[in-house]
């Protein structure tokens, strides 16, 4: 929004802001914020930041020392939708504290310096992405989870319906019309608020969830700008349904039995201004070029470790499943749903050349998730790791149908959070390349999850335990 710290302060101060909000993300993907009065806002807090502990929800003090700063991006700002009074709201670099170097956890500059190695490798001046935004709109939901109580109520009015309109049934939804379907207007109340704050929008839909599952779609943005919309669009999506009475969510799986909401991320390289994914000699399988390829195949042969990063929740594998749309094998193709990358076949022309990794959730983090798939990539581009000699695809058929022979030939994505922390322990050198991730972050992230959602959900009893055991 702004070139420099004055041109920000001149408009807080002609346009009479109220407060100024500064916004950080936490090691775990969450946005948190301070907010300061306009009045005491200076160009003092862009040199050197506002402090806060950084060991207190943030999850950096497990990884570094807990002091940390949050110092605002001019260009970063915002006019904050959804605070009564005027705020404008600031992206946050995290700082140490004492000597202002960058943090090495801070998610947003881990993905900051994916894209500076990328680029001093040569192989492309840009990584553009974009992440697709499937989530529920549901009208509450009720969590009781103690020692002698658990329970979930979910209601939604579409699965729900109050008898004036027909009830969506079990993976129905997809590209339902009103009335069935009720929250065209919601998601178009989203879009333009997402209009104003500078994202265009491609289309909005009904999903296949029948209880109010969505989608929104962007085009797509260099790397870091792409996170930057993530983390503004699911506040923008969140504080809509808010307005409305409502609960917006973006958990991987919601309702048994229902679809589960992915984070597809369409990815391609630039250099030099050219499209590097498209093959202009239209030899290779889906008109990729080679350098494509190996971008696919270094997603896929990294694709397990991968999985501890980008779906690092025990809830993840409960959407990857056969049955759903949901990939659970690592292998490409043309227009596949089932496969974990797939190539768009109405993206044909060199500028629109692109892959789609399926695998991932917003459980995590979108900065590190993007920036642990453009490693991946460009480790497959500096191995030359052909997919078709790994037997990663190209397959253009329903796994689901094939012959147990061939089926076993077939690398599967880890089906539980422990086996894909385990294969991210054993396989992360492509992520300290360049130092974009240090070796003490990855433990600390695997040391984390273990602890906080693989053992915290394992030790505790099921409902679904009940029904089986209760009379053993």
């Amino acid at each position: 929004m702004f070139n420099t710290a004055q041109e920000a302060l001149k408009f807080i101060k002609d346009k009479n802001i109220d407060m100024v909000d500064l916004k950080v993300v936490a090691v775990a993907g969450q946005w948190l914020h301070i907010t300061i009065p306009a009045r005491q806002f200076t160009q003092k807090h862009f040199e050197e930041g506002v402090g806060y502990d950084g060991s207190s929800g943030a999850g950096y003090g497990k990884v570094e020392s807990g002091d940390v700063v949050a110092r605002p991006e001019p260009g970063s700002a915002f006019l904050d939708p959804f605070y009564e009074h005027p705020t404008l709201s600031f992206f946050c670099e995290t700082l140490k504290a004492d000597t202002k170097e960058a943090m090495l956890s801070d998610p947003r500059t881990i993905a900051k310096r994916a894209v500076e190695y990328m680029r001093s490798t040569g192989i492309a001046d840009e990584a553009w992405m974009a992440p697709e935004f499937e989530f529920h709109v549901l009208d509450s939901v009720d969590v009781i989870d103690t020692p002698y109580h658990v329970s979930i109520d979910v209601h939604s009015s579409e699965a729900e319906p109050d008898g004036t309109t027909p009830a969506i049934h079990a993976k129905g939804g997809y590209l339902r019309m009103p009335p069935a379907e009720q929250l065209h207007d919601l998601r178009t109340e989203v879009c333009l608020e997402l209009e104003k704050l500078s994202i265009p929008v491609r289309y909005h839909h009904h999903e296949v969830g029948a209880p109010g599952q969505c989608e929104i779609e962007i085009d797509l943005s260099p790397l870091v700008v792409a996170a930057d919309h993530a983390m503004l669009i699911k506040y923008v999506i969140k504080n809509v349904a808010r307005r409305h009475g409502k609960l917006a969510t973006f958990m991987p799986k919601v309702v048994f039995g229902e679809a589960g909401n992915g984070t597809h991320v369409h990815q391609k390289l630039t250099k030099d201004g050219r499209f590097i994914f498209f093959d202009d000699s239209r030899k290779n399988y889906a008109d990729l070029s080679d350098l494509a390829l190996h971008y696919v195949g270094g997603l896929l042969k990294n694709g397990r470790a991968l999985t501890g990063l980008t779906n690092p929740s025990t809830n993840s594998f409960k959407r990857l499943v056969e049955g759903y749309e949901a990939p659970v094998n690592l292998f490409f193709s043309l227009a596949n749903r089932s496969a974990a990358i797939r190539v768009p076949k109405y993206a044909v022309s060199p500028e629109d050349k692109r892959i789609e990794y399926r695998p991932p959730d917003m459980t995590g983090n979108i900065y590190l998730t993007q920036a642990a798939m453009l490693l991946a990539g460009l480790d497959g581009i500096q191995r030359k790791i052909d997919p078709r000699a790994h037997n990663l695809g190209p397959f253009d058929v329903n796994i689901e149908k094939q012959s147990d022979e061939f089926r076993s030939k077939i690398t599967p994505l880890p089906r539980s959070l422990y086996a894909a922390l385990e294969a991210l322990k054993k396989d992360h050198a492509f992520l300290t390349k360049g130092e974009v991730f240090s070796e003490s972050f990855i433990e600390g992230w695997i040391e984390g999850k273990r602890l906080n959602d693989a053992s915290a959900v394992a030790s505790r009893p099921h409902p679904h335990e009940y029904e089986l055991y209760l009379d053993v």
